[in-house]
């Protein structure tokens, strides 16, 4: 895409939401540490359920550091991974107390620190719950970015790297929810909503014409 076609590419996406959101459910940056970090092989409607309980239950890294490994993990075990998720959230725990005051930093560098927070964690946390414009990459993103002609490249990284550089600066703050939303929802991995689609002529997707044929009604 031109930065024409990107600029209107963004501009129908606001245009239908203006203000997208993350669809886990969080109160606190802490909170959405820790759902973030859950949210690895499993869906947000999973992590969602498993958090309800267990914010109710222990929402600060003391709290939860006093459930211990073993007693978080009967709070979240109905996600994947759970084991090493506990294991984790447990250390970070450890070392937000102890190195940031049992706060959340707002630094890649220090976030990316924390045991089982990686990039796209880090980028997750420091758009959503401290307002910077960053890009976490999953694989929805990842998709669309690459489908579309937004922002194509071979690696999350290299995808991250060039929505930041063609994202318009009108719309970069809220380009990861728009991206995650319409390849959850739109561009889906199969069965993609051509037909629905608000930018499908913007879209460079060789096979949009057959998903747009495939929604076409029969010839009476």
């Amino acid at each position: 895409m031109n930065a024409a076609q990107r600029e209107e590419f963004f501009r129908r996406l606001a245009e239908i939401n203006p203000k997208p959101v993350t669809e886990l459910n969080y109160s606190s940056p802490f909170e959405l540490l820790v759902a973030v970090t859950l949210s690895a092989q499993s869906t947000d409607v999973g992590v969602n359920k498993a958090t309800d309980r267990l914010f109710k239950v222990a929402n600060t890294p003391e709290a939860i550091l006093a459930l211990g490994e073993e007693g978080l993990k009967q709070h979240i075990r109905t996600l994947g991974l759970f084991n090493s998720k506990a294991k984790n959230i447990i250390a970070a725990c450890q070392m937000l107390i102890e190195k940031h005051g049992g706060q959340v930093p707002e630094t890649r560098a220090e976030l990316e620190a924390l045991p089982g927070v990686g990039r796209k964690t880090a980028n997750v946390v420091l758009n959503t719950a401290f307002g910077q414009a960053t890009m976490a990459v999953d694989t929805h993103i990842f998709r669309v970015s690459n489908r579309t002609g937004l922002a194509p490249g071979k690696t999350p990284l290299a995808v991250e790297r060039a929505l930041l550089k063609r994202v318009p600066e009108a719309y970069l703050l809220d380009a990861h929810h728009w991206l995650i939303l319409h390849g959850r929802y739109t561009c889906r991995a199969r069965n993609p909503k051509c037909a629905e689609c608000p930018v499908v002529d913007l879209c460079r997707w060789r096979q949009k014409k057959k998903y747009l044929a495939q929604a076409e009604p029969p010839s009476p």
